[in-house]
Order: C-alpha cells, then structure tokens, then sequence
C-alpha cells in the first residue's frame, strides 16, 4: 500500500481534531479554517516527462522490462518531495514543481548499478527513494531532469547469523516488515522512530535515524555493521567485522550520506532477541530542569531504560505527550512535566532496572504516576505525524525540527531554540504555541525536539522559512548540532556546511567527485552544487 499522497501514512488512520482542540487552537491561536477547497489526486497534472525515449528504454532495460518504469502522473506525484510540513502544503497547492522524470524500481544491486549507469548515460540525476518520510527535504534535488530510484523491490532478509547476532538487510524493506521477518527467527532490531510505520532499513542509514528505544537499543548508525553502496563509479563495500583499526571506518561515511555519494544496496545489523516483557511508566517533575537532570543521572549512572524522554511543561499541559489524546486531561490537575520510562527485556532484567530506576528518578524528584500513561504513549507512540496532518485540516501550522548538545549546553540550547521560533513568528503576527522534549539521551548529552503550532498566516510556506532559519541561526549559536535524527537534506545544508567547517566540506567535495564525479546522485542535498 502506498503512503497518502498529500499526508502522512494510512489513509484509513487519519481522524479529525476534536471540537474542543479545534476551540481551543481557534481562542489561543487565532486558527481559522481556510476556505480553500482541497484538491484530489486526479487534480494535480504534473508536466509531461521530457526524458528521452532512448533514456527511458535504457532504465526499462536496466530493471528488466517497461513494467518497472513508471512515467504515469500519480506515480510521479507520488515520488515528490517528502513529508515535511512545506512539502505538504505546496503539493496541497498543487505545486508539483519537483516532480520526477520517472520512477525506476530496481530489484538487485546489478540493476542500481545499470540504472546509474544508464542516467549518466543521458544525463539524468537520481534520487534514492525509500519510504518518502524525509522531512527536511532530501528528495528535493536541484536538478529538474531527475528520476526517483523506489527500492521497494528490494526487501528481503538476505542473511541471519544467529552466532554473531546479525542479519543482511535489503534497503527498501519496511521497519515494520523487517520486524516480522526478524521476529520469525526470535530477534528484534529494536529501532522504533516515529516514522517506523513506513519508513525503510535504506533510509535509516541514509539519515543516520535515531529510534524511540534508542536509550537501550542505540541509534542506527551504531546498529549498522556492515554496507554495500551502489555508485556510478562502481560498488563499495565496507565492514568485514564488528570493529577494526584498519583505516578511518569507511561505514560512518555512507551512514548520513543522504543518497549524494551512492546508493545503499544492503545492511548488515546487530540484532537481539526478542524482548521477553515490555513495560511503560510515567513519571512527573515539577520543571523541565529537574526532569532534565534526572534524565541525566540515569543516562551517566545508569540504569539506563530502553525508553527515556522527557515533556516540557506546554508540551505536557497540551497533552502532546500522548499526541492519541491531544486535548484530553492528561495533568492529572497539576502542572510540571511527564517523562516515560520503558523497559524491554527478560523479567528479571526488567523488574531490576525499573527498581533501580525508580530510586534515582524518586530522588531526583520525580513522583511515578504509574504504568497508564506509559502505555498510552506506547500505544500512541506513531500518531504524531497523523495529528501534523489534522492541525493542517484545521488551518493550523504545525512542524517539528531537532537538534542536540552536551547536556551542559542543554538549557541554553531550549532557551535560545524557543525564544527564536516564538519571536520570529509573534513578530509575522501569528504568535506560535512552541513546545519541546527531550527524545533521545547520551552519557555526554541529549537531543532536543521542538514542536511548533501556529495560525498558517497569508501564505504559510513563507511565512515558516524565516522562523526556521532564525531557529537553525540559533541552534549553531548555542552549541548544538544542525541535525540529530532527521538529517541534512536541503532545510539544513547551508547550516550544516558552517558546522562543519570549509576543510570539512572540502573533504566531504572530493569525496563526491570520486564517487559521483558527474554530480548525478541527490545533487543539492547534504552538500551545495558546485
């Protein structure tokens, strides 16, 4: 099944905002319905391709038949840009600019490489192209003679090493069928982002995607073992073992790479079994500050949950803790802030690190109210994208951007993060609600996710761009990275080339041109053309 064209995920799972959420955006925020009728799938006309006959022959040839290219207007619209709130809005609009030549479904690594080498042949770019979730647009290239690369094709468990715990994994694969198939064999990758439901194992790489059970689990990055990456200059192959001093690990320079340097064609991953017993709890303290610091502790000191985040006090008074009960009381009457801890395990593991657990949160401050909202969050942990797109219905603006830093920048980065989105749009007249959690903590440091609602204003594509670029101004300000799951693409590039310095982006440049010396992979996204 594909994603909705104009939305996030499963049709069948969008749902309306409450009257009373729908009072309350239209009373603090000044949110009106906008009158504009929607457009149908049947209403967005792309131009006609303009490739070559003699191009579209060569990539039919390179993935074994015309079935397998797709030149069809709801294909092509459906390959356009991502899911970020812009994204949205503009294909909303109708604006299919960014719309592919075609879509090209390969079935094998040979065939990436014969389609690479059939673009290059005709001069087209190529866009790897997985779930589509990215939101910060990396399937928006600069080039408008591209084609988008599905790997849905792609999707196979290759490989299990029930002895090293590791299996080779397709790109196109889905989370959630990657999940079954490892399930299967008694094991769990363990990597649950937001986007789980429809994002791919090629993806996770390509963005270096950081999960919900991160805190227990890891971030993809440090899962992947092993890559086979597909260039137009010939196959990469990188890690023959689990750790090696053999040189600069040529692995963390695919993981990232967003699709500019080459195509991810397999993935070789850690694996666990399957956890015996999952349990949820939540916790509140009476300030971000104190939770903070109490995630903290345990992220240092340990034990460390397999889940471990931390509301803010608007973000808990909303109730976007729970975005499947936005709107509902969630305070229990009182103000302060909810953090969930999980734990996944065997019993006895579990039972003893939710113990330990308990102690230091309770001496940190916090008060366990117990395993509901916990499992609330666990039941509700993928509806926030859905919830974007309900705001959206009801003429709200709503998006999400992250970032992270060494916890002793941590209170400067929210202030600094907040204070800009706030004034930036207070400022366009359309004062935002900005709400924030930690998602994802590190012995040195946690990330930070921000929440932003707001009236949609005249024109609400740009009337955004200036509050994030003032809200990227002050993330590099106060000491945090551009990026922590969500990637570069192009809303960060010209912020992620300051953080990583002229040398860096110099390196990064030769590194392109070896691979892709005709610049024909995502050209524009991660690093500026040349």
């Amino acid at each position: 099944m594909d994603m909705l064209w104009n939305g996030w995920g499963d049709p069948a799972k969008a749902a309306p905002l409450p009257d009373t959420v729908t009072g309350l955006l239209r009373d603090l925020l000044g949110v009106t319905p906008r009158s504009t009728p929607a457009l149908g799938l049947a209403d967005i006309r792309p131009p006609a391709p303009t490739a070559a006959p003699a191009a579209l022959r060569a990539l039919a040839a390179a993935v074994g038949g015309d079935e397998h290219v797709r030149t069809d207007a709801e294909s092509r619209v459906r390959h356009t840009r991502g899911k970020s709130t812009p994204d949205l809005l503009r294909i909303r609009a109708g604006d299919v600019t960014d719309v592919p030549q075609a879509v090209v479904l390969p079935a094998t690594h040979d065939q990436v490489l014969a389609v690479l080498r059939a673009c290059a042949a005709h001069g087209l770019a190529v866009v790897p192209f997985g779930g589509g979730t990215s939101v910060v647009g990396g399937l928006a290239p600069h080039r408008s003679a591209f084609v988008a690369l599905d790997l849905r094709r792609m999707n196979r468990l290759l490989d299990l090493d029930p002895v090293s715990r590791t299996a080779v994994l397709q790109p196109g694969l889905r989370a959630p069928e990657a999940e079954a198939l490892l399930a299967e064999h008694g094991y769990t990758l363990g990597h649950f982002p937001q986007s789980f439901e429809w994002a791919t194992i090629g993806g996770f790489a390509a963005a270096r995607s950081s999960g919900q059970a991160s805190a227990g689990y890891g971030r993809f990055d440090e899962m992947v073992l092993g890559l086979t990456l597909a260039t137009p200059e010939g196959t990469l192959e990188t890690g023959r073992a689990p750790r090696s001093a053999a040189g600069p690990d040529l692995r963390q320079l695919v993981l990232g790479s967003e699709g500019a340097f080459g195509v991810i064609t397999s993935v070789t991953v850690r694996i666990r079994p399957r956890p015996e017993v999952r349990v949820y709890e939540g916790w509140r303290f009476d300030s971000f500050e104190e939770g903070a610091t109490a995630l903290r502790r345990l992220a240092q000191d340990g034990p460390r949950p397999t889940v471990l985040r931390l509301s803010d006090e608007t973000e808990t008074l909303v109730g976007l803790a729970q975005p499947d009960a936005i709107g509902a009381d969630l305070t229990q009457g009182g103000a302060g802030c909810q953090a969930i801890t999980g734990y996944e395990g065997t019993a006895e593991d579990t039972a003893h690190r939710r113990e330990r657990a308990a102690a230091v949160l309770t001496a940190c401050g916090g008060t366990l109210v117990g395993t509901e909202p916990g499992e609330r969050w666990a039941h509700g942990r993928y509806s926030a994208p859905y919830l974007r797109d309900a705001l959206l219905d009801a003429g709200a603006f709503a998006e999400t951007l992250e970032t992270a830093a060494f916890w002793s920048r941590v209170p400067e980065l929210y202030t600094a993060v907040r204070t800009a989105l706030t004034d930036t749009l207070t400022r366009a007249g359309t004062p935002p609600l900005v709400m924030c959690h930690i998602s994802h903590v590190y012995e040195n440091g946690a990330s930070l996710y921000f929440t932003v609602v707001s009236a949609q204003g005249e024109d609400p594509v740009a009337h955004w761009t200036p509050a994030k670029h003032a809200a990227n101004e002050a993330v590099l300000a106060a000491g945090g990275t551009i990026s922590h799951h969500h990637g570069v693409g192009t809303d960060h590039r010209d912020w992620f080339v300051r953080e990583a310095g002229p040398l860096g982006v110099s390196a990064l440049r030769a590194v392109k041109r070896r691979l892709d010396p005709e610049g024909l992979l995502n050209p524009g996204v991660l690093l500026p053309t040349d």
